[in-house]
């Protein structure tokens, strides 16, 4: 007698939380958009890139990592290569649309839209461009992340092996990786053009990544969500982050710029300064502490919950909506009313791409099955 597993339930801030960081990324993407200048990552070091990512690895934990548990190495390593190729082609597809818009809206308004997304090179070099796009050795603008997602996928593998050494051994390596970023600068090459570099460098950002999947797979217990000690002096580093983040006081205070550029390198955000990581892990206990009493309500947030349940594809709307939307911003002039209509078309945007996705594997699922092949007789 068989019985069918049963799943545990979803916990549904992740997906809240995906969701939110969606329609963050959306609007961070949307050139000029005034209201990116009050989205979280304005007031401290770390943005919605790091809830991504570490959103990213807490759900690899659950898809990828209790397989590799449960099922065995094949088995995970075989789900792992799966979901890289989709990855893969995704960001492919993503790419090409984005050169497709900006070559139609560079040929219908004039506005070189082809050079603001970093292709001159590619243009100039057309085969050599292909190879390196296809080799993720040529990004166009925008287009880092999943570059990045398909690396920290392809690392997990080896994470599960050493794990079985000790989870203790596998979180150290993954530790002393990315402190040998902060000391060499070792990255991939990537970027818009030859000798450069990526913009999410994978070997720093793994730290994130793997973050996430070690408290999802129980590597790390999570810190218990109370309002102690803990918690304030996670206030505290939000508080101290405020006036060297925000551009209202930035701009009043050439001092605090200054500290702010000593604090954060050029390569702060693309090799994770301690101080994103830092901001990032006490942002998430404060909001996730204010939160707690509240966290079986968070399903009436249905569209955000949505989006974050596709986050591939929601993902892939964002920057496509962004750069199209930012188009349309370029031909009917930018104010308060335009600006809000571009975000607010992004976010329905975003809602409807996500129930089309959700529907699409609906109807997948319910396809029936084919029959098994009879034995001849």
């Amino acid at each position: 007698m068989t019985g069918s597993r049963v799943r545990a339930p979803r916990d549904v801030r992740l997906d809240f939380f995906r969701g939110l960081a969606m329609f963050v990324i959306f609007v961070a993407h949307l050139p000029e958009n005034t209201w990116f200048g009050f989205i979280p990552a304005r007031f401290g070091f770390s943005s919605a890139a790091e809830l991504f990512v570490f959103c990213s690895g807490l759900a690899s934990s659950f898809a990828f990592g209790k397989v590799f548990v449960q099922q065995g190495f094949g088995r995970g390593l075989f789900r792992i290569l799966s979901r890289i190729w989709q990855v893969y082609w995704a960001h492919i597809g993503l790419a090409l649309v984005m050169m497709a818009l900006s070559v139609a809206g560079w040929k219908l308004t004039g506005s070189d839209y082809p050079a603001r997304l970093g292709l001159g090179w590619f243009y100039q070099e057309p085969g050599e461009g292909l190879f390196a796009l296809m080799t993720l050795t040529f990004t166009p603008a925008f287009l880092d992340i999943l570059p990045m997602y398909i690396v920290l996928l392809a690392m997990l593998p080896g994470v599960m092996l050493m794990a079985r050494l000790s989870p203790l051994f596998a979180m150290g390596a993954l530790v002393a990786l990315w402190i040998l970023v902060q000391v060499t600068k070792i990255n991939l090459p990537g970027g818009q053009g030859p000798g450069g570099t990526w913009f999410f460098n994978p070997f720093a950002w793994q730290l994130v990544f793997f973050t996430g999947f070690s408290f999802g797979i129980g590597w790390l217990k999570a810190p218990t969500l109370e309002k102690g000690v803990l918690f304030w002096l996670c206030v505290a580093v939000l508080v101290v982050s405020v006036p060297l983040n925000f551009w209202v006081i930035l701009d009043a205070v050439p001092a605090l710029t200054a500290l702010h550029e000593m604090l954060i390198p050029p390569d702060g955000k693309i090799n994770l300064n301690p101080l994103l990581y830092l901001h990032f892990l006490a942002s998430a206990y404060v909001v996730l502490t204010l939160i707690d009493p509240y966290r079986d309500r968070l399903s009436e947030f249905r569209p955000i919950i949505e989006v974050g349940q596709q986050a591939l594809g929601t993902f892939m709307a964002s920057i496509a909506l962004a750069w199209g939307l930012g188009m349309v911003l370029d031909e009917v002039g930018r104010n308060v009313f335009s600006t809000a209509a571009a975000n607010l078309a992004g976010f329905v945007g975003l809602v409807a791409v996500a129930r089309l996705a959700k529907r699409y594997k609906s109807s997948k699922d319910d396809r029936p099955a084919k029959p098994a092949l009879q034995p001849a007789e």
